[in-house]
């Protein structure tokens, strides 16, 4: 009988501890503090990852290439160039090769770039960019590096290629080429999201768009690859923007679940970007 009554307290302090433990990894799955926020751009068998601020400046330059309706290799240089000269960050210095070099791009202004104003812009920077690659002979055919280099005459002009990988990645999925293909892990807003923003924001990168707000919602009816490129310029800014769901073409993006693109009924031939609800 005691051996009987032992096993029976050794099993239920053994589903005791089970059960606090279930109890402190569901506590742990919901924290958003343990959330890591990134982003990132699956194609084929690759897989790349930027942080959020890195990932959203993706996202302009790649919708600036595709407003100027320029191919998806002139964006892959474009983000090649900007991971090199600042990792894909607006920063506002330069290095001794070029002090006065600025922005995503390091332009410097004391070489004709524009003023200081307007290189640290980077919706000017990138048309900037663009202007000068579009001038470049055959660049869609070349190898980035030397792409890269004939618009911005490095001192380093093979480092260009070791960024080849992320900028393909993120620039097929950021021009919609490859459809669900980038994803951002994020924790909840802590802001109500602004329609209006959306639309400005929108309307910035690639230029005038024919949306309707419907309360919480801007709808764009376009599809395809200009679809899933605002799709996903939609995923990449759901940070600073406070979008909690995107959906297209039959699949939606859900903040709060983070699983991915995942199957909606959703009209295939429409775009809703939500944002966040103020609080109650």
């Amino acid at each position: 009988m005691r051996r009987f009554r032992r096993a029976i307290v050794a099993v239920l302090a053994l589903a005791l501890v089970a059960g606090a433990i279930y109890a402190i990894v569901a506590v742990l799955q919901r924290s958003e503090t343990l959330v890591t926020e990134r982003c990132v751009a699956v194609v084929g068998s690759e897989s790349h990852e930027l942080a959020t601020d890195q990932a959203a400046n993706a996202s302009l330059i790649t919708a600036i290439s595709v407003q100027r309706g320029l191919p998806p290799r002139a964006a892959s240089i474009a983000l090649a160039t900007a991971m090199q000269e600042s990792r894909m960050r607006n920063i506002n210095y330069g290095d001794d090769a070029g002090p006065d070099s600025r922005g995503l791009f390091q332009q410097r202004p004391s070489q004709g770039w524009g003023t200081e104003a307007q290189v640290m812009d980077p919706v000017y920077a990138a048309n900037a960019f663009f202007d000068g690659l579009v001038k470049v002979p055959g660049y869609e055919s070349m190898e980035i590096t030397q792409a890269a280099q004939a618009v911005q005459r490095s001192a380093f002009p093979r480092a260009y290629a070791q960024h080849e990988g992320m900028a393909r990645a993120f620039a097929s999925a950021l021009t919609g080429h490859s459809e669900a293909a980038l994803n951002c892990e994020l924790r909840m807003p802590e802001a109500a999201g602004d329609p209006a923003a959306v639309v400005d924001e929108l309307t910035t990168v690639f230029g005038t768009q024919a949306a309707t707000v419907q309360g919480r919602s801007v709808q764009l009816d376009i599809t395809g690859t200009q679809a899933w490129a605002v799709a996903h310029w939609a995923v990449a800014n759901a940070k600073t923007l406070s979008i909690t769901q995107v959906d297209v073409g039959g699949r939606a993006w859900n903040r709060e679940k983070r699983d991915g693109w995942q199957s909606s009924t959703a009209p295939a031939e429409t775009v809703t970007i939500t944002v966040s609800a103020p609080a109650t």
